[in-house]
């Protein structure tokens, strides 16, 4: 199947994709903030620049979008009918990234959480309040 935009257009519409202070992102920030929680954002001295690290909790959080982070399972996550090859190769080599970077912050004895985007799209605050009791509970 063909794409349904031309190059100029489909160009412009994923250079407006953003890497940082999306929508979820903004969304646990808040929420983050309005209980209590003080936070740096991506920090550059640990590995992959984690989108929020909670440094009190030795804690680092990680707001993946389901397509860019290839989210098994998800409804979100569906490879382009258009260079399949590329788009599988792109997101397998994010999933790695991914899974080394973890590794590495997990040697450096940091509490990972990661948090899917589409978790965010129904029931946010549910969600959000599992998180909150999870790093609340690594504390203790």
């Amino acid at each position: 199947m063909a794409d349904v935009h031309d190059k100029k257009t489909r160009s412009f519409n994923m250079s407006r994709i953003k890497g940082k202070n999306t929508k979820p992102e903004i969304l646990v920030r808040q929420f983050l903030y309005k209980n209590g929680f003080r936070y740096r954002l991506n920090y550059k001295k640990l590995p992959g620049k984690p989108d929020i690290v909670l440094p009190k909790y030795k804690t680092v959080i990680f707001i993946n979008g389901c397509f860019w982070h290839g989210h098994e399972g998800c409804k979100y996550f569906v490879i382009p009918e258009t260079r399949k090859e590329w788009w599988s190769e792109k997101i397998e080599s994010t999933r790695i990234r991914d899974k080394n970077m973890i590794n590495e912050l997990i040697k450096l004895g940091w509490n990972i959480f990661v948090v899917w985007e589409c978790e965010l799209k129904s029931d946010s605050e549910k969600k959000l309040k599992v998180l909150i009791q999870d790093i609340k509970n690594l504390n203790e």
